[in-house]
C-alpha cells in the first residue's frame, strides 16, 4: 500500500498545537473570512503566519478554507487574500466555486486548489472537469459507498488526488446543502453558521388547535428524525487505502482541542499499522470512545448509515484535566489546569504516542514547589509526578459523563 495522508482540523492555534504534535500530516483551518466554520476560532491574518510557521518547522502541510459560496462584494475582497496565502506559501486552497478557482489560478498560482466536498462531487466527470480546470485534488461527497470512490479513483488521471472524509459529523443533507437553519434561525448553513435544526425534536400542531402539539415518530415512538450519526472508519483504514484513497480528513475544526489531540492520534496509529499491514492495537481504536461523539456509523461506505432517533446527546464520558507543558527523564512534569482534582484521584495519561495508562495522583506542588492537596484554578500551573517522561502536550484526563 502507498502512503495516505492524514488531514486533521485545526480551529484555532492550541488545536493546531495538538493535531501537528499527535501525528497529522496536512491541517486545514481557515481565516476570519471565507470558511465553512465561523464557529472554530479562526485565524487572524497574522495568527495565520505563525501557524504556517509552526506547521513548516514540524514539516506539515497547511490546507486554508476558502470554501463558502461568495457573494458579489465578498468577491471583490477575495483577490487580496489569495495574495496573501500566496505570499505566506501555504500548500492548497480548498474551495468550492468555479469563480474561486479562477481566482485562485490566477492570484495564488503556486497554491494547490482542491475542490471541498460542499461541491458535492458524485462521480468521476464531475472529478475530470474540476481537473480540467485546474484542481489538484478533489474532495469527494461523504455519501459515496467505497465502490463508487474506487470507480471515481480508477476513471480519473492519476495526478489528480482524491480525499474523503474518514471521520466526524455527517450532515442530513448533501455535505452542508441544507436551508433548514437559514429559514429557522437566521443562520446561513452554507456560510458556515448552520445551527443544526435537523437535530431539534419536533412536534406537529394543528392550524385550529394551537398549543396542543403532536409527536412526530419514528419507528419505536423515537423523535429525532433527522438526527445524523457520526462517522467512524477507523477500523477501515486499510479498505480505504485500497480504494486509491490519497488523503483522509477528519472533520471538526468547532471542536475541542482535546479531540483534535484524541482523534488525530488515533488515526495516526491506524493508518501506520495500516501501512506496516499489522493490526491496529486496540487501545488505539479505544481512543475514538473517548472523545466527544454521536452514536458512530461508517458514513456511506458500506450503504445507508440511518439517523440515531432516540436523541440528539453527544456521548461525553471523559474530559481532560491538566495539560503537560513539559516533562524531566523521570517524568517530573509542569503542567496547566483545565479541571479540578485532588491528591488520591485516579486519572489516565495519554500523549503523543504514549499508551493511555491509568495512575493515582499522589502528590502535588505548586509552581514555586509548595505542596497542594488540590488544584482548582482552571490555567493555573502546577507540578506533579508521572508514571513515565512524556513529551509536551500530553494530556490527563478522567472519566465523566458530561453528555447533556
Amino acid at each position: 500500500m502507498g502512503k495516505i495522508e492524514l488531514l486533521a482540523p485545526a480551529g484555532d492555534m492550541e488545536r493546531l498545537q495538538m493535531a501537528v504534535a499527535y501525528g497529522a500530516d496536512a491541517v486545514y483551518l481557515a481565516g476570519n473570512t471565507f470558511g465553512m466554520r465561523t464557529f472554530a476560532g479562526n485565524f487572524a491574518p497574522e495568527e495565520l503566519r505563525r501557524a504556517v510557521e509552526l506547521c513548516r518547522a514540524h514539516r506539515v502541510r497547511v490546507h486554508v478554507t476558502c470554501n463558502t459560496m461568495p457573494r458579489n462584494r465578498e468577491v471583490d475582497h477575495l483577490p487580496e487574500w489569495l495574495e496573501y496565502l500566496e505570499e505566506l506559501g501555504i500548500d492548497a486552497v480548498i474551495l468550492a466555486d468555479v469563480g474561486v478557482l479562477a481566482l485562485a489560478k490566477r492570484h495564488a498560482p503556486h497554491v494547490q486548489c482542491h475542490i471541498s466536498t460542499q461541491a458535492s462531487i458524485v462521480n468521476y466527470q464531475a472529478a475530470r472537469a474540476w481537473h480540467d480546470l485546474g484542481a489538484h485534488r478533489v474532495i469527494l461527497a461523504r455519501e459515496l459507498s467505497l465502490e463508487e470512490v474506487r470507480e471515481i479513483r480508477a476513471r480519473t488521471p492519476a495526478e489528480l488526488e482524491i480525499e474523503v472524509f474518514a471521520h466526524g459529523a455527517m450532515c442530513v443533507s448533501y455535505s452542508g446543502r441544507c436551508l433548514l437553519s437559514n429559514y429557522m434561525t437566521g443562520r446561513d448553513s452554507n456560510r458556515g453558521a448552520c445551527a443544526q435544526p435537523c437535530r431539534y425534536q419536533y412536534a406537529l400542531m394543528e392550524e385550529k388547535r394551537p398549543g396542543e402539539y403532536f409527536p412526530v415518530y419514528e419507528e419505536n415512538g423515537e423523535t429525532y428524525i433527522m438526527n445524523s450519526r457520526d462517522m467512524c472508519m477507523i477500523d477501515h483504514v486499510a479498505e480505504l487505502m485500497d480504494a486509491g484513497v490519497d488523503s483522509i480528513k477528519l472533520e471538526g475544526r468547532a471542536k475541542s482541542a482535546y479531540y483534535a489531540a484524541i482523534v488525530t492520534g488515533a488515526y495516526r496509529h491506524a493508518i501506520d499499522a495500516a501501512q506496516a499491514g499489522v493490526p491496529l492495537d486496540p487501545v488505539w481504536r479505544d481512543e475514538v470512545e473517548h472523545i466527544s461523539h454521536r452514536h458512530y456509523s461508517t458514513g456511506f461506505f458500506y450503504g445507508p448509515p440511518g439517523q440515531f432517533t432516540d436523541d440528539a446527546r453527544y456521548v461525553r464520558d471523559w474530559q481532560i484535566v491538566a495539560k503537560v507543558q513539559s516533562c524531566d527523564g523521570k517524568g517530573n512534569a509542569v503542567l496547566t489546569l483545565n479541571n479540578k482534582f485532588k491528591v488520591g484521584d485516579t486519572l489516565e495519561l495519554v500523549g503523543p504516542g504514549v499508551r493511555p495508562q491509568e495512575l493515582t495522583v499522589e502528590a502535588l506542588w505548586d509552581g514555586g514547589g509548595v505542596p497542594l492537596e488540590e488544584v482548582r484554578h482552571p490555567q493555573m500551573v502546577f507540578r506533579m509526578r508521572l508514571p513515565q517522561p512524556v513529551p509536551p502536550l500530553s494530556l490527563m484526563r478522567r472519566k465523566a459523563d458530561l453528555s447533556p
